[in-house]
């Protein structure tokens, strides 16, 4: 679940993530996959700026050319999605699950969504989302 297959590469999720908290105006960052018809699986990607931070098309190509720039082409980002907070757990984990369900717009089988520490995120998420 943690790992993509793009075009034949295996991703590490968490490799990409990392890449992109580099970037200073990044405070967190969540990849998942969802089905590409050319490359298998493409790269959505869920970022949180840092406050003070404006979200801009300018820097959803900076974000691609961070990617591209620490792990290589392949791991280029096909969706970039602002995200004002990611859905948690009350411990803190992120639900890769729904982010899942939202980049694929399987939005009626969200599955339990009772461990949400703030429910009010996936509804933003929903409609902010890019995949439409």
């Amino acid at each position: 679940d943690d790992v993509l297959n793009v075009s034949g590469h295996r991703l590490g999720t968490a490799e990409i993530e990392s890449a992109l908290v580099l970037h200073k105006d990044v405070a967190e960052a969540a990849i998942v996959g969802y089905p590409h018809d050319i490359k298998g699986q493409g790269i959505y990607a869920y970022i949180t700026l840092v406050k003070g931070a404006q979200p801009s098309d300018e820097l959803k190509i900076e974000m691609v050319k961070q990617v591209r720039k620490e792990i290589g082409p392949i791991a280029s980002l096909d969706f970039v999605q602002w995200a004002p907070g990611l859905p948690k757990t009350r411990s803190g984990k992120i639900m890769r699950r729904i982010l899942r369900k939202i980049a694929t717009n399987e939005l009626d089988s969200m599955g339990d969504t009772s461990t949400l520490a703030d429910p009010g995120v996936v509804e933003q998420l929903i409609e902010n989302r890019e995949n439409k």
